[in-house]
């Protein structure tokens, strides 16, 4: 059982980290997901009290999340400036946006059914949200292992020039990358208002540097070219595995954090070290 409410509550941040593990292994990061999860949980919300189908709004809030990735794409991979410094004020803009949505206050469904899709079980007692999570972690494990699109991921993060000079498409996969990481934050954001019954412009506020964290933790450096879905899953599963001992732990929170920061600050710190090592060994 604590098992399962475990998956159940890493699902909303694995999401989001199966298309951040794309941005990443091209050799970038997205730090605008957790104000592109809050602003589509908001957007969903809001269109199916408007009276939109419920499906339709869903639909329309993962395009609103994969148009924010389109512009991140633009002005990181067409416009070569600094992933970190534009996902980060991306985020920070729609932070306001989804503010005003809401004169920032809560927005509750009025429709029953939208609560159900993430709190629902099936398959036997399995949350909806693990399953979610598991089907999409598949359909982006295909995508990288399987795909011309997916081994041209790894070969722009193992080398920018290199691959532009083998023929490959740089900007473009590049920029679809980032438009997946946004996608996949929208959907996430959809489960999360599902999940609560509520869009708010509180959530997400540190959710970016938790799920790219995560994913380093995971294996997928930040000098791109290498990880994959599973790393960023046991990355991620990690962080949940030790807020969840340290709940039962009864730990205080102040005390939490702490702890967390630590192990996120050394694994960081192993993963530059390992990078800078193999560059003196070349």
């Amino acid at each position: 059982y604590n098992f399962l409410s475990i998956l159940r509550d890493a699902s909303i941040n694995v999401i989001i980290a199966f298309g951040v593990t794309l941005a990443v292994i091209c050799g970038g990061c997205d730090l605008s997901v957790g104000s592109v999860m809050c602003m589509s949980g908001i957007l969903a919300v809001q269109m199916i009290n408007a009276g939109t189908d419920i499906w339709l709004s869903i639909v329309l809030a993962v395009a609103a999340g994969a148009a924010v990735g389109f512009i991140n794409g633009f002005l990181v991979v067409h416009q070569r400036t600094e992933p970190f410094i534009i996902t980060l004020g991306v985020g920070m803009l729609l932070k306001g946006v989804s503010q005003q949505l809401t004169d920032a206050h809560p927005v509750s469904s009025k429709n029953p059914f939208f609560m159900k899709i993430a709190n629902g079980k099936m398959l036997g007692g399995i949350p909806n949200l693990a399953v979610i999570m598991v089907v999409l972690g598949i359909l982006v494990y295909l995508l990288l292992r399987f795909t011309s699109f997916g081994r041209n991921c790894y070969a722009i993060g193992g080398d920018y020039d290199v691959a532009k000079y083998s023929g490959i498409n740089v900007i473009r996969t590049k920029w679809i990358a980032f438009i997946l990481s946004g996608a996949a934050a929208a959907i996430a954001g959809v489960l999360l208002s599902s999940k609560l019954n509520t869009g708010s412009s509180i959530y997400g506020d540190d959710t970016a540097l938790m799920v790219n964290c995560g994913v380093v933790i995971g294996g997928t450096s930040f000098s791109g070219g290498v990880g994959g879905v599973l790393q960023s899953f046991v990355g991620l599963m990690v962080l949940q595995f030790l807020t969840n001992c340290m709940n039962m732990l009864g730990i205080a929170p102040y005390v939490q954090q702490v702890l967390q920061g630590t192990v996120i600050v050394a694994i960081l710190w192993l993963d530059c070290f390992g990078i800078k090592r193999k560059k003196e060994a070349v």
